[in-house]
């Protein structure tokens, strides 16, 4: 394997797993961050096996389950308790879950296994041009970086080098985003369950044990409250405390943890796009993460899709000679994965973050029915695992991975197993 000079332009998920695994490939990797001092950004997410298998790989899963929350079922109703949506793991192998993990525990994991990082990461330096053909990068300040043999683009879903590789054939903001925080996991009951309460498709309430992170023995919550992005600036001038009379009418089991949102400034707000590129790589560059297929969050897919580019891109410059060849083996191999998780995702987010009431009175009727259909929850356990390729194809778990799942963790001084 020829080593190459690459330059990696985004220090998120994708970026982070990429200078990992090409820096022990042998590559000489530098990353370029627009931020002075890198950090996660976010509250938490959903690890599915398919990530989870990445991490494995990189010999990252013990950090991982140690720092995060065991996630069994996700299950979802409305405020009469009416059960939308309940889906366990188990249903398609028993010994599969989640992980629920806070993006700042991800973030340091990820950093702490790049020991280039002092030198090799040049933080507070914006790309904002790429010459595709001779690996040339072009900063804020009008500075030039390179050459380098391979420019990998990670700077996220609204990337500005995105067009630079190839035009969209589909690049448009959702009209819905998020309030997000991390809120103490205190006595909340559900601590292994992704727990979702609905009001049609108008109100969408989340909680997702996200376990600790390092240096915060703290286990937390992942709060979200689906809002309009029109409307965030009216949500930070109303009164505090009306919101979290809704808040607490709508879900009053968890106003407990409700009572650990004091400020809204805890609250960040999320934004989402819908992109499709009509190449992933061109010249010397190529597009991982979001950057190359920006999808809304319903199917929680996002970082595990980013972990997965940054594998498939490592593998096929392993096992392919020219670099062009290699890109193209890169681009099938990803596409046939994600294709059919932003067709799910562009259908499914309207029935849940939208102002369609009928599409919502007949998600609430049909979804958990459709479920219990013969194949009908297997099929849907193969999209939240990230574990289905194309219509009907799956992608393989490795037999050492899913034992691995079983070992048991140290969680928070004690021993924790996946009994």
């Amino acid at each position: 394997m020829k080593s190459l000079r690459i330059a990696i332009v985004g220090y998120g998920s994708a970026g982070q797993a990429g200078a990992v695994l090409l820096s022990r490939d042998g590559h000489d990797v530098t990353v370029f961050e627009r931020v002075p001092r890198p950090g996660p950004v976010g509250a938490g997410f959903l690890l599915q096996p398919s990530g989870l298998q990445v991490l494995w790989r990189m010999g990252l899963l013990e950090p991982v389950l140690r720092h995060g929350a065991r996630v069994d079922r996700l299950f979802g109703d409305t405020p009469c308790g009416r059960a939308v949506m309940d889906m366990r793991y188990a249903g398609l192998e028993p010994r599969l879950y989640g992980v629920g993990l806070q993006r700042g525990a991800l973030f340091s994991i990820l950093d702490a296994a790049w020991p280039a990082r002092g030198q090799a990461l040049r933080a507070g330096v914006e790309i904002v041009a790429v010459d595709h053909a001779r690996g040339l990068l072009r900063d804020a300040q009008g500075g030039g970086h390179g050459p380098f043999d391979l420019v990998v683009v990670a700077d996220g879903a609204t990337s500005r080098l995105r067009g630079e590789v190839a035009a969209p054939r589909l690049d448009r903001p959702y009209p819905w985003g998020a309030l997000w925080c991390l809120l103490p996991a205190g006595d909340w009951p559900w601590v292994a369950e992704l727990r979702q309460r609905y009001v049609a498709a108008r109100r969408m309430v989340g909680l997702l044990p996200v376990g600790s992170c390092p240096g915060d023995p703290v286990r937390r919550l992942s709060f979200f409250w689906s809002l309009r992005t029109d409307a965030f600036d009216a949500w930070q001038a109303q009164d505090l405390a009306a919101w979290l009379d809704e808040l607490k009418q709508l879900w009053p089991e968890a106003a407990g943890v409700f009572a650990g949102i004091a400020d809204p400034a805890q609250l960040a707000r999320a934004r989402y796009r819908d992109t499709i590129v009509r190449g992933w790589h061109r010249g010397r560059t190529v597009l991982v993460g979001d950057a190359a297929h920006a999808m809304s969050p319903q199917l929680g897919q996002g970082v595990n899709m980013a972990l997965m580019d940054a594998a498939a891109l490592a593998q096929a410059l392993r096992g392919i000679g020219p670099l062009d060849a290699a890109l193209a083996a890169y681009q099938r191999e990803r596409r046939a994965h994600v294709w059919i998780y932003q067709l799910w995702s562009r259908w499914l987010t309207p029935l849940f973050q939208s102002e369609r009431d009928t599409a919502a009175k007949l998600r609430d009727a049909a979804f958990l029915p459709l479920g219990r259909l013969p194949g009908g929850r297997g099929q849907m356990l193969r999209v939240l695992t990230g574990t289905r390729r194309g219509v009907f194809g799956a992608l393989p778990l490795d037999p050492g991975f899913i034992d691995a799942l079983e070992q048991p963790a140290v969680v928070a001084g004690c021993v924790a197993t996946a009994d």
